[in-house]
């Protein structure tokens, strides 16, 4: 019988941790785990659960990637407290950080564990924006419009305001450029709170949301206006996240679990949804690494999304 080198030409490698970036078909024995491991290919989308966050909470902001997320603010019911506690999530645990300088809830955020902007938010109605350094938040010029339960998109130096509430909805875009927020002249076609967003500031995306009642619109942002796309998410809702580009984006959450996936120009539903099904959480990442976490009802529930097609490490076993 034909041992592995003799099918491909090498043995197992034999390694103290995981290779960060192994490739489809890569075969290694973990000498720590003591596991035999190889990297196959999702056949679909799933959700896994991960470890909760240390303060449970609703109406969250967000920042960074899968294995290096920020969640900050947000609110505690009954009574909604707004808080100002920030975590930082490492891809397996949660550590408390330095909080923000003025707690509200219902803001947004983009950008980096270690460069992110906070911007926004509601109880009370907020135009304030901080910068995070990957260790403090230092608070610097406010957005033109005060507004909470806004999409936020870009980064750090080149972020994207959009949509959103202050005793009405809201369809204001405001880019901001490492010092300031400039009111772009091109509104959101429709006007509503309640939204999610994903892309840069050049090529942004704002999806769901509220009119009154439940929206799947989809608008896409150039620089300068808004186009919107007359194919919308296939659920109509409101409260959700979402991440990742233009072109690529992840929509999760909202009143229901749903995930859908968009390629540019139709979202398509995954079979796949949170398995803690929750409106006003915090979503970063990209469509084939996303992370889902917080949320209403009340929770500290965190969740890690492996997209169709990504690679993923497997655990040989034998009985």
């Amino acid at each position: 019988m034909a041992d592995y080198k003799g099918i491909k030409g090498f043995k197992v490698q034999y390694l103290s941790a995981d290779p960060s970036n192994p490739i489809v078909g890569q075969t290694w024995y973990n000498s720590t785990s003591k596991d035999l491991k190889y990297t196959s290919v999702t056949t679909a989308g799933s959700w896994a659960t991960g470890n909760n966050m240390n303060t449970a909470r609703t109406a969250v902001g967000k920042a960074g990637t899968q294995t290096s997320a920020l969640a900050f603010g947000g609110s505690i019911p009954p009574g909604t407290v707004a808080q100002s506690a920030t975590e930082k999530y490492d891809g397996t645990s949660w550590t408390t950080s330095n909080p923000l300088n003025t707690s509200r809830a219902y803001l947004t955020g983009t950008g980096t564990q270690t460069s992110a902007l906070a911007f926004g938010g509601d109880d009370p109605v907020s135009a304030a924006t901080e910068e995070y350094n990957g260790s403090t938040w230092t608070s610097v010029n406010s957005m033109n419009t005060a507004r909470g339960l806004l999409a936020g998109a870009g980064t750090q130096t080149a972020g994207l305001a959009s949509g959103g509430y202050a005793g009405g909805n809201s369809g204001a875009t405001e880019e901001y450029d490492g010092t300031s927020w400039v009111t772009s002249p091109g509104s959101l076609n429709t006007a509503r709170g309640f939204l999610a967003g994903a892309g840069t500031q050049t090529a942004g995306l704002a999806f769901g949301g509220w009119l009154p009642g439940d929206t799947g619109a989809t608008e896409e942002y150039d620089g300068n206006s808004w186009t919107s796309n007359p194919t919308g998410l296939n659920t109509a809702r409101s409260g959700l996240a979402g991440c990742g580009t233009q072109t690529a984006a992840l929509a999760f959450g909202g009143a229901p679990g749903a995930t859908e996936e968009y390629d540019g120009t139709n979202w398509t539903t995954s079979p796949a949804s949170l398995t803690t099904a929750r409106s006003y959480l915090g979503g970063t990442g990209t469509q084939a690494s996303a992370l889902a976490f917080a949320g209403s009802p009340t929770t500290a529930a965190t969740e890690e999304w492996t997209g169709p097609g990504a690679p993923l490490t497997k655990t040989v076993t034998v009985s």
